[in-house]
């Protein structure tokens, strides 16, 4: 099996956008182009019921390849490792899936295989989700409501970062922001293994209250084919960046 680059965003928002295009379509988008989005919406933690505003949260990543999940603050830590993992083994499944149809014809899939196939089958996807490369762009929703949750957020990606530096593969994480100052979003941390630094560089203070998270992902997206032309510009061999992913 081809070895690539497994393409995450990673959104972390607490409500329904409210300006921009459809993020679920955008989300679509970057499916299509190789890149999985993931959501986690974050509920206060004395809320009881979940607000309307995070109805969208599985639309998005539904849309996006990827995996959601709604989770109380104080749980966000592991929370957001999971979701990257699950999200991971999803799209390594997906990668088997194809190849089992390709040799065993197009209605075949994983579960479809006897049990002690399916085992041999599931193991390999496992080894690939620890030797694979991965890249991370992670999506923070700033507006005015998430002031009192950005703290929390910032300890769960530095989780992360160790977390996942346990691996075989490479990581690359990036950190951005939205609503921007002047843009749809801004950058916080550009492409790095570890987010030892994320502590004196991620933001205390929240843009306001619009949530454009349609347009923030269009961008997000964006910049991993930015990333590969950059390379491309410098004249610098480097597969893994090269790859467009699974």
């Amino acid at each position: 099996m081809n070895k690539g680059t497994l393409k995450q965003i990673l959104l972390i928002t607490d409500g329904c956008s409210n300006q921009g295009e459809d993020p679920a379509a955008v989300a679509t988008l970057a499916y299509q182009q190789g890149v999985t989005v993931n959501v986690i919406g974050i509920l206060e933690d004395q809320q009881s019921e979940q607000p309307e505003g995070l109805e969208e949260v599985e639309e998005i990543a539904m849309s996006g390849g990827g995996v959601s999940q709604i989770v109380y603050a104080k749980s966000l830590s592991q929370t957001v490792q999971m979701v990257t993992k699950q999200a991971m083994t999803q799209t390594l499944q997906g990668v088997v899936n194809q190849e089992l149809q390709q040799i065993l014809g197009a209605k075949q899939e994983i579960e479809d295989l006897p049990p002690e196939k399916r085992g041999e089958i599931m193991e390999v996807v496992e080894d690939l989700g620890e030797t694979c490369d991965l890249e991370v762009l992670v999506l923070v929703d700033t507006s005015a409501s998430m002031h009192n949750k950005l703290p929390t957020v910032r300890d769960s990606l530095f989780d992360l970062s160790l977390s996942l530096n346990a691996r075989m593969g490479k990581n690359r994480f990036s950190i951005y922001t939205f609503p921007g100052k002047r843009k749809e979003m801004d950058k916080i941390m550009d492409w790095t293994p570890k987010l030892d630094s994320i502590s004196s560089v991620f933001p205390k203070l929240t843009s306001g209250g619009i949530t454009p998270t349609g347009p923030a992902l269009r961008e997000a997206m964006q910049q991993f084919t930015k990333k590969r032309s950059l390379r491309n510009l410098i004249g610098r061999e480097d597969t893994d960046v090269e790859e467009s992913g699974y």
